[in-house]
């Protein structure tokens, strides 16, 4: 259940992540996939070292999730 958990807050985290740094790249379509990789990426390496994942939803998964697709965002931009 914990990886729907992460496209779902995918989905809102890519948007958000666009709307903080906006990239002409990929549209609305590249938004929702950054941020499923995104949640996907802040949701294991939130687990792994911090303790904390997308669990469910609350704030924290939410954070977690924005974090991630911020961090994809910006790797991305380096590439």
């Amino acid at each position: 259940m914990t990886i729907i958990y992460w496209i779902i807050f995918g989905l809102v985290a890519g948007s958000i992540a666009n709307f903080i740094a906006p990239s002409s790249r990929g549209g609305i379509v590249g938004s929702i996939v950054l941020g499923i990789i995104g949640a996907i990426v802040g949701g294991y390496l939130g687990q792994k070292f911090l303790g904390v994942g997308v669990t469910g939803f609350n704030l924290m998964s939410f954070v977690v999730a924005v974090a991630g697709s911020i961090l994809v965002l910006f790797i991305g931009r380096l590439i």
